[in-house]
């Protein structure tokens, strides 16, 4: 019998669930074109916020495995004079879809963020993911004017600099 939602356990990442997560983030990267799977780069960058006091990474739990995730980060918006939410990361296992595992981790990180004053919420999805689409859009989430732009600062081949100190 599958599991439902109600077994599952929305809690904050710890350090030792990264081996489980870049597991999820390597799912979630066969989805965006945008994105490859480098374990390295995907340890480095979750260890950076599961430690950084403005991001989030909330895991769903069941039977002490970690089945599905989801990361957001807090930045600073002008138009809206405080914070706002940038979804990072929403992935579920397969076998752990269509129980509203990916809502409640949703609403979980949304209400960290609520809680540091979060006005809005942002996230990026891919183009080519429909199901994602129609999941967020499900959720109430509505597409913007914006378009996503990007570049790098060095030329990608090992690791990015280290971060400014503070």
């Amino acid at each position: 019998m599958a599991a439902s939602s109600a077994e599952v356990v929305i809690r904050p990442a710890r350090p030792a669930d990264i081996p489980s997560l870049v597991r999820l983030l390597a799912l979630l990267f066969t989805l965006e074109a945008d994105f490859e799977v480098d374990g390295g780069r995907q340890r480095r960058g979750l260890d950076m916020l599961i430690t950084h006091p403005f991001s989030r990474i909330m895991v769903a739990e069941r039977d002490g495995l970690v089945v599905g995730m989801c990361s957001g980060q807090l930045t600073i918006s002008t138009a809206e004079g405080g914070y706002a939410l940038l979804l990072e990361d929403l992935v579920v296992d397969e076998d752990s879809r269509g129980r509203g595992i990916g809502r409640r981790l949703l609403d979980a990180v949304a209400g960290w963020a609520a809680g540091h004053g979060a006005a809005r919420l942002q996230l990026l999805a891919d183009r080519g993911n429909d199901r994602a689409l129609a999941f967020y859009h499900h959720l109430g989430w509505r597409g913007t004017g914006l378009v996503c732009l990007r570049r790098y600062h060095h030329d990608g081949s090992g690791p990015a600099p280290d971060p400014i100190p503070s």
